[in-house]
């Protein structure tokens, strides 16, 4: 038995989300689907890596991920799928699987990629604006059942890479950003733990936020902060509030640390 996830920006309103199931399980009934989310924003392929990236590494390996956050569906990019660490990343080839797969096994030097041109593994007919229905999802579903990564297409090594950005130095402070605000308004920074010293003051912009918490409820109510998040980096969030609507801070926004 296998676990496939499915991560994508379709929502929950259509019936788009089902239909992939329902591929998925006419092929395989027995197989386990874990929603990852359908609720990354349209079109916006950091936020379906970020939120693939932070799930994916607490599932066993042989798990198949489906992320599907796909601008360009129809057009020339290709659908391929990545194998790392004994897990299956499947989605199109703009930089969302190498983001989805950042922390889990080693470097890019791990990756296995492959370009899916095996159409007998897709559905008999395939349109041109749904390939999560018609190519991800019978793929996916057809490794569940064990067919190997290797039948699916062809390896390729001229993928669509693509990365978060890093923190750079500036000074004495370490200049990072926003890359990502999640359902609480926490908004997450690129600047991981080890980088925060002990008794460090952090801006977002210009504003100081002073300190660094140990959680949330170590704020009075309505006291912006900064903490560590589970993710493993600096977040700005307001005890009891909405960090990302109380400071009008949105994805891309200047944080540094001092």
């Amino acid at each position: 038995m296998r676990t496939i996830t499915l991560t994508t920006d379709f929502g929950t309103r259509d019936g788009y989300v089902a239909a992939m199931k329902g591929v998925i399980l006419s092929l395989n009934p027995g197989v386990t689907i874990v929603d990852v989310t359908h609720d990354v924003p349209p079109r916006a392929i950091q936020a379906g890596g970020f939120a693939l990236m932070n799930a994916a590494p607490y599932f066993p390996r042989g798990t198949i991920h489906v992320v599907v956050v796909d601008p360009g569906v129809g057009g020339p990019r290709r659908p391929i799928a990545l194998e790392r660490d004994g897990q299956i990343f499947i989605g199109p080839d703009n930089g969302l699987l190498p983001l989805a797969a950042a922390q889990h096994g080693g470097g890019e030097a791990a990756w296995y990629v492959v370009h899916l041109t095996a159409q007998r593994y897709w559905r008999p007919y395939v349109s041109p604006t749904f390939h999560g229905r018609d190519v991800f999802a019978p793929v996916a579903a057809h490794l569940s059942l064990g067919v190997p990564i290797t039948l699916l297409g062809t390896v390729i090594g001229d993928y669509v890479n693509a990365s978060f950005p890093l923190p750079r130095a500036d000074g004495r402070a370490l200049a990072g950003e926003i890359v990502h605000i999640d359902h609480f308004g926490n908004c997450i920074s690129n600047i991981a733990a080890e980088q925060v010293p002990a008794a460090a003051s952090v801006w977002l912009g210009a504003r100081l936020v002073s300190g660094v918490k140990r959680t949330y409820a170590d704020g009075a109510p309505g006291e912006v902060m900064a903490l560590i998040g589970s993710t493993g980096y600096l977040e700005i969030a307001v005890c009891e509030g909405d960090a990302a609507r109380t400071l009008k801070a949105q994805v891309g926004d200047a944080v540094r640390v001092e």
